[in-house]
């Protein structure tokens, strides 16, 4: 296990951890959680320090850290520099173990007889052979196309190369798996295939993550940073916020009644200090008072508080397509495609990655022509468009006030201070030239920037990429309260489902409203992958055959050790007798009996399914109150959003158990026939 005892730790002159003490197990699934400069990066470099891996090393000012010296650590880094490897031997290359042997069986010159038998004998005790499957499968996991594995890692974007350091890292042989950001460069279906991953990694795992979904549907425990401390929580993030508020409300109070106390003791001594009858008493409750713990008041959680102002005018529709085929170069990538956003439209977009969402989302805002069809915009139309190429032409050399001064007019600076308030940008940082900033800061800076412009339609291209948990939630309450059209692709499920009214789903060069919410696109992705699995599996073998040269597999290792070729035995199967009918209603009978615990659990979660949904459309109920979206009931909305969160992870847990309960039944019938 992990143990920290009473760790302190100062970097740059300044305090991150005081008194840090706790214990993380094999096996645990813990997502390391605080807000921006509190020192979760460097508790990872810390981690690595004493491993005796990373690039930054960091020192115990007190306390110590235990960790045992046979564990093998992964990290994911941020960086990946151009190489020319191939992106699967790159990727293979995560599994040191592997790598190695598998280099020396390729190149035999120096080995002596002796020593190939003890690789082989290796090289089998680590499965080596099934080890470029793996590679594979992870790879496409994350996205990649088999024609894409020969491809060299300097051809690949700066944000395929992260998917590449990822699968890297999920090759490693490691007892501990640190991820940073694991998710940023992901697509939904690749995330959804990460959360499978990680639930069934057997080690221990520590991953930095900003999407809520994501965390809690693979971590048991958050470790959370804040004020010098470092807290381990018990459950998901869902429990974790909701455990933290009940200590924060205890908290509270306890300040309230010392500050009450303290008053009580400081007017004793005031009134009393200079008596002599009473000086005892008053040097008692001076030393009590010195005694005496500090406690924190409750801090407002989020510093961001702004909304999209109300649009000035809008007609109906604001951007239409009309039998559109859309693509690059004419070849269409999309057909037929019929889109109309009018002012109520919430539209969420959902595909797999390359099925051409940004495609879409590009015709939508004109900045590609459609190949045939019809494309229509309303001359009251005022877009706000966010996407990565946004954040980066922002002015490199410019401020946020000086950004912000030339969209704003006779706007007095202290008006556009406050705006920029809101966004979390004070102090130094509103004077800061934007080239020194993080991709969250620059993420907020256009948002911003889009926000004082007072769009009508908002089209947002993965919105959260570089945006931390609290600036998620500020702008899933903003987006909740845009009184205009939204059109979304995202891969963060929060804000899909509480933002959008509506799905799309672009698939096979088509587009179509999805019949369900974000929770059923998971199955269907899943049912996808299986469906695309069982027609690649017979294609994959014959490729495997042709790429043994590469990498050793069973069959040239045992054509070394042998010239025999094994044989393969077929058994026929013996034809049953008929079964009488009395014999048929006992079997059915029999098959009804051991089948009857599946069937009940299978009735009993419809009930708790019907339950949790009568429970969220109250909630929709109240969540319609335009009232609520009132600043001054910002804690009602936020207590009514966690509670509406709360109960469609509920719902999409039981729809699981559902599912595989009738997965389960299927199975046991099949076997009976």
């Amino acid at each position: 296990m992990i143990e920290f005892k009473d760790v302190g730790v100062r970097r740059d002159g300044r305090e991150l951890f005081a008194g840090a003490s706790f214990q993380l197990h094999p096996g645990h699934k813990v997502g390391l959680t605080g807000n921006n400069g509190t020192g979760k990066s460097t508790l990872f470099a810390l981690l690595l320090t004493r491993m005796g891996t990373g690039d930054t090393e960091v020192t115990l000012d007190k306390g110590e850290v235990s960790i045992p010296d046979s564990w093998h650590v992964a990290h994911m880094a941020q960086e990946v520099g151009a190489t020319t490897q191939t992106a699967i031997d790159y990727v293979l290359s995560g599994d040191e173990q592997w790598y190695e042997i598998n280099a020396s069986l390729n190149d035999l010159s120096s080995v002596s007889d002796e020593q190939i038998g003890i690789l082989h004998q290796q090289f089998d005790e680590i499965d080596g052979y099934r080890t470029p499957t793996k590679a594979a499968q992870i790879m496409a996991g994350l996205g990649f196309n088999t024609s894409q594995h020969e491809l060299p890692v300097e051809g690949f974007s700066g944000g395929w190369r992260m998917r590449l350091n990822l699968a890297k890292t999920l090759m490693s042989r490691a007892d501990l798996m640190l991820l940073d950001e694991p998710t940023n460069h992901l697509d939904l279906d690749a995330i959804l295939w990460l959360e499978t991953w990680i639930n069934a990694f057997t080690g221990l795992v520590i991953v930095i993550s900003h999407d809520q979904a994501f965390l809690d549907a693979t971590v048991g425990h958050i470790l959370h940073v804040e004020q010098q401390k470092i807290t381990l929580y018990t459950g998901n993030y869902q429990q974790f916020i909701h455990t933290r508020h009940e200590r924060m409300a205890q908290q509270q109070q306890a300040f309230e009644k010392q500050e009450a106390t303290k008053a009580h003791l400081d007017d004793f001594i005031r009134r009393f200090r200079a008596k002599a009858s009473k000086a005892k008493q008053a040097q008692s409750r001076i030393k009590q008072l010195e005694r005496m713990a500090e406690l924190s008041p409750m801090m407002a959680d989020n510093p961001f508080s702004f909304r999209f102002y109300e649009p000035a005018n809008m007609s109906s529709p604001l951007i239409e397509l009309t039998k559109a085929d859309i693509g690059y170069s004419d070849t269409p990538l999309l057909y037929n495609a019929n889109v109309q956003v009018t002012p109520d439209t919430r539209l969420g977009l959902l595909g797999m990655n390359g099925a051409g969402k940004s495609t879409l989302i590009k015709a939508l805002v004109g900045e590609l022509g459609v190949l045939s069809g019809t494309y229509r915009v309303s001359d009251t139309i005022k877009l706000g468009y966010f996407n990565q190429h946004q954040m980066d032409v922002l002015d490199a050399a410019a401020t946020p006030l000086q950004m912000m001064r030339r969209l704003a007019g006779k706007t007095s600076d202290a008006e556009l201070r406050s705006f920029l308030g809101s966004f979390d940008f004070r102090g130094d940082r509103i004077d800061t030239p934007s080239e020194l900033f993080s991709g969250g800061e620059r993420a907020r800076l256009t948002l911003a920037l889009i926000v004082w412009q007072r769009p009508n339609v908002l089209v947002l291209d993965e919105p959260t990429n570089h945006l931390d948990l609290q600036m998620r939630q500020a702008l899933t309450i903003a987006l909740q309260g845009f009184q205009g059209a939204v059109v979304l692709v995202s891969h963060d499920r929060e804000l899909i489902a509480n933002v959008c009214d509506e799905l799309f789903l672009v698939h096979d060069g088509q587009i179509d409203e999805f019949d369900g919410d974000i929770s059923d696109y998971g199955k269907w992705l899943a049912e996808k992958r299986k469906q695309e699995n069982s027609t690649d599996k017979s294609s994959s073998k014959k490729k495997n055959k042709k790429e043994s040269k590469k990498f050793v597999s069973r069959e040239t290792f045992n054509s070394q050790a042998s010239n025999k070729a094994p044989t393969v035995s077929s058994k026929k199967k013996a034809t049953e007798p008929a079964l009488s009918k009395e014999e048929q209603r006992k079997q059915a009978a029999e098959q009804r009996k051991l089948t009857a615990p599946v069937r009940r659990d299978i009735a009993n979660t419809e009930k708790t399914l019907a339950k949790i949904a009568d429970k969220l459309a109250a909630l929709e109920e109240k969540l319609a109150d335009t009232g609520l979206y009132e600043e001054s009931r910002k804690s009602d909305l936020l207590v009514l959003l966690n509670e509406q969160t709360a109960l469609q992870q509920q719902h999409s847990d039981n729809e699981d158990t559902l599912l595989q309960s009738m997965t389960t039944l299927e199975e046991m019938e099949a076997g009976f026939e």
